[in-house]
């Protein structure tokens, strides 16, 4: 007090008035005391924020504002106005949240504070990523990475690296997602953040789950864990469980899926984190629904919608909707599950979420479908494909081109199906050129699978005598399998292209929109009577791919449909021909695994009944148009089960079909490069699995040691690693230095994940399929697989085969051998013995000499069962 009276008196001896003097001073006071309340209220904000007390969050935000834009701070303006655009993004409020992010980032630029603008710009993309206004979202985050830099900020780089990455991750570019977070993860490392290297590990094994790669999601998941329980940082470890459930979700292993959840949720009940609870409930109402438990299913979404409209989560609450609605359409109760979609659309188009409105279209019109009500299902599906193009998503797109096209086949109006069909595939197809896949939760919007979409497209062509087209449709039905089952497939130039739209139905393809329902048939007879004017020349025109077909080879691409099998035949210089074959898919399958069972029964003497079977389906239909095209090479690209069986194994009665032809599985021609000339002095690096090593689990193969011992006498420049010296280290080292790979050990091929195929080496490593893109092959001519077997346990459509055929192709090696079941030492011996021995001979293809090889051991009174001879298949270049 005597200090301040001190001051006092000397300013008045200066002459200075007194009460300016404490009317500035009392204004000082007022100032720094507002300031103070407001930093208190921007703080309680933060922590109500933190525990998903948005409404509470919201108040304690605004009046902060209030007192700071009374003081006139206004560093602490802009930065209040960015809190408030997070809460009105979380309420749902996006034009809210926009505008106050635009007010936030104003206030920077005008001040000067590049660090406020930066972030700014990260919020308001945020805020156009969660409307699914992705490329707006890129724009504005891209812009914050240039600030960041230039500032030198690395915290905020990191960032806005982080959020480009979230932003193509949404596209479903997870390629370049990954290539976003692995620099936000560099960052975080060089600057000590470990918050920021725990998050850039979940991204990045959010994209890797997305492509299918599973083990290296569970690793990232797990070190994202370990950091969040080091920083006992009680939020993030809740989301890297509930990422963990995501994983095993996507694996089928729907028990460990729904422990994580469960500890997630408890985690989110604990801290009182609503969001996070409301979330982890709607992550188990879709794993029960995934178990077909819709009661469960409808428990726990009730629940999620519960906790999002506790804390005003419009967002979240239109989601729980869509779910309810999901489930209650799974129970055939399909009046309540149009209540709850409509509930689901109408939030949606209050909040402006688009890409929500879309979907949930999509799932009306489906709901209709099954109905049988075409005219609402499909006006409903082209208010969702209207939206999906208008903001540019592709998947949602292509969903809604296919399911118009679905609806429109079963109103019998085929041409126009053919059409809506076709447009869908055009749009997956330059989907796959961007590295693009569909995610599980999006797939739901199909009313078929997208192979299944490709697959009634081939049915309707080849209906309509366009066999040309249903080929070209077939060859990308082979693609989109390996898509399904391997992800990340990218196709190549060929693919690319899709499949040609003829002038009448490029014409027609944007005349729907504007026709009533009730003018479709019409619409759809034009379309017929003008394709009808087209010459059979033009429509089934031979694509230039096809045309270096040389003579006496033929396509042979058989189709597996519910009520037939359509079998089509190319030959060069001719249009293609296709031959129905009446037969229930049930019928096949059973024939197919009686062959089977034969085949692989060295003992079995009704072999040749059942090969005969087979052939009367598959070869008899076509037998004159192969002799009349002097066939001697097939290039065979087997449908579903029909890809556990050899081609060779055939009997016509006399003959096995392995007598008459070479023959080659193709993956899809339009993959195979049949340009490339194999180099014509074999350099073989050969490894023998022998005794094995214990970890591995798997029987000995001791005569693979002799196996390839007869090799090296064959070619002694030969490089043999044989046990513990056969390991992947030693394989992938070393075979950049040779042109063919022979690996005479334990591998298996197995339906489902990816992750459960694999190669054991003798020392006990592993390669699973999913790895064997990574392998630098490009100088191998042939890989060989001596002892592997296919559907082990049960079959399937056989796309395991398939995908190990891609990965080799993939990786760089022209040609494959696999055997389709593991066939005894002794005769595997025998044959590979065989067969280098002609491909010594540099006048025999790879085809040829394995041809030559099965038929020496024909006549080998040892060794004449198919089962001995025929399990070997090759796949790809057969040159």
């Amino acid at each position: 007090m005597r200090k301040s009276l001190g001051i006092l008196l000397s300013l008045m001896l200066a002459g200075l008035p007194v009460q300016a003097l404490c009317s500035e001073s009392a204004h000082a006071q007022t100032t720094a005391v507002r300031k103070t309340e407001a930093d208190l209220l921007l703080k309680q904000g933060t922590q109500q924020y933190l525990v998903s007390q948005f409404e509470s969050a919201l108040q304690s935000w605004q009046q902060a504002l209030t007192l700071y834009q009374q003081i006139k701070d206004r560093q602490g303006e802009s930065a209040t106005l960015g809190s408030l655009g997070k809460v009105y993004e979380a309420l749902g409020k996006y034009d809210e949240a926009i505008a106050s992010n635009q007010k936030s980032l104003a206030i920077a630029r005008e001040i000067g504070d590049r660090r406020g603008e930066g972030q700014a710009l990260i919020d308001l993309g945020v805020v156009y990523r969660t409307r699914g206004n992705y490329a707006k979202a890129i724009e504005y985050h891209a812009q914050s990475l240039v600030i960041t830099r230039e500032i030198k900020d690395r915290r905020g780089e990191g960032s806005a690296l982080g959020n480009l990455g979230m932003n193509y991750y949404a596209q479903g570019n997870y390629a370049k997602a990954i290539e976003y977070h692995e620099q936000r993860l560099a960052i975080a490392r060089e600057i000590k953040d470990r918050q920021g290297e725990g998050n850039a590990m979940g991204n990045l094994g959010n994209a890797y789950r997305s492509q299918g790669h599973y083990a290296k999601a569970i690793e990232y998941q797990e070190r994202r864990l370990a950091i969040t329980r080091e920083l006992k940082d009680l939020r993030g470890e809740g989301q890297s469980l509930g990422f963990l459930g995501l994983v095993y979700r996507s694996l089928g292993n729907y028990t460990k899926s729904i422990d994580y959840y469960k500890q997630s949720l408890a985690i989110a009940i604990r801290i009182k984190d609503r969001l996070g609870k409301a979330k982890s409930l709607g992550y188990l109402g879709n794993v029960f629904y995934d178990l077909g438990d819709y009661n469960e299913a409808i428990k726990y979404h009730q629940s999620s919608l519960e906790a999002a409209r506790e804390i005003s989560d419009r967002r979240g609450e239109g989601k729980s909707l869509g779910f309810l609605g999901r489930a209650y359409e799974a129970q055939g109760n399909y009046n309540k599950a149009i209540q709850y979609y409509e509930s689901s659309l109408k939030i949606a188009q209050e909040i402006g979420d688009r890409l929500g409105e879309g979907e949930t279209l999509d799932f009306l019109g489906g709901i209709y479908q099954v109905r049988g009500d075409y005219a609402k299902a499909i006006d409903y599906h082209k208010s969702g494909l209207d939206i999906a193009r208008k903001i540019k998503n592709r998947d949602g797109e292509r969903i809604s081109l296919s399911n118009i096209g679905l609806a429109l086949q079963k109103q019998n109006q085929l041409d126009l199906s053919i059409v809506f069909y076709k447009q869908s595939v055009n749009v997956s197809e330059s989907i796959r050129q961007d590295i693009r896949g569909l995610k599980k939760e999006e797939q739901q919007s199909y009313l078929n699978t997208v192979a299944g979409n490709y697959r009634r497209l081939a049915d309707l062509l080849v209906k309509q005598g366009r066999v040309m087209e249903a080929l070209q449709i077939l060859d990308l039905l082979k693609v989109q399998e390996l898509e399904d089952f391997l992800k990340n497939i990218k196709g190549n130039d060929r693919t690319a292209q899709g499949v040609r739209l003829l002038e009448p139905e490029r014409i027609v393809s944007g005349q729907l929109a504007g026709v009533s329902f009730e003018k479709i048939p019409e619409l759809n007879r034009n379309l017929a009577n003008q394709i009808q004017q087209i010459p059979q020349a033009e429509i089934n025109k031979v694509p230039e791919y096809l045309q270096k077909i040389p003579q006496g080879t033929v396509l042979l691409y058989p189709l597996i449909l519910s009520d037939r099998l359509e079998i089509i035949l190319f030959s060069p210089n001719t249009i293609p021909i296709h031959r129905t074959v009446p037969i229930k898919k049930a019928d096949l399958e059973k024939l197919v695994e009686d062959f089977r069972s034969d085949i692989r029964d060295p003992t079995s003497l009704d072999i040749k009944s059942s090969g005969k079977k087979l052939h009367d389906l598959l070869i008899q239909p076509i037998k004159a148009e192969l002799t009349q095209a002097k066939t001697d090479t097939v290039l065979y690209a087997p449908d579903g089960l029909l890809r556990y069986i050899p081609l060779a194994a055939l009997y016509d009665g006399k003959q096995w079909l392995v007598e008459k032809y070479r023959i080659s599985n193709l993956i899809a021609y339009s993959l195979t490069d049949f340009d490339l000339k194999p180099k014509n002095v074999p350099h073989i690096l050969a490894g023998a699995f022998g005794k094995g090593h214990p970890t591995s689990k798997q029987a000995a193969l001791p005569a693979t040691i002799a196996e390839v011992s007869e090799i090296t006498k064959t070619f002694p420049n030969t490089v043999n690693l044989v046990e513990a010296q056969f390991s992947r280290t030693a394989t992938e080292t070393q075979m950049s230095n040779h042109n063919i790979l022979h690996l005479a050990t334990h591998a298996e091929f197995n339906l489902g994940n990816p992750d459960n195929s694999f190669i054991i080496f003798g020392n006990g490593d592993t390669v699973r399929l999913s790895e064997i893109i990574d392998w630098k092959m490009s100088n191998i001519d042939l890989i060989v697989l001596s002892a592997c077997q296919t559907g082990v346990g049960k079959l399937g459509d056989g796309v395991e085969i398939l995908g190990f055929g891609y990965q080799v192709q993939r990786a760089g090696a022209k040609a494959a051998i696999a055997s389709l079941w593991s066939v005894s030492d002794g005769g595997t011996q025998a044959l590979m013995q065989s067969f280098y021995e002609y491909v010594k001979r540099s006048d025999f293809t790879k085809a040829e000499a394995l041809r030559q090889a099965q038929i020496s051991t024909i006549r080998s009174p040892k060794f004449s069962h198919p089962y001995y001879w025929s399990a070997f298949i090759l796949i790809g270049n057969g040159q």
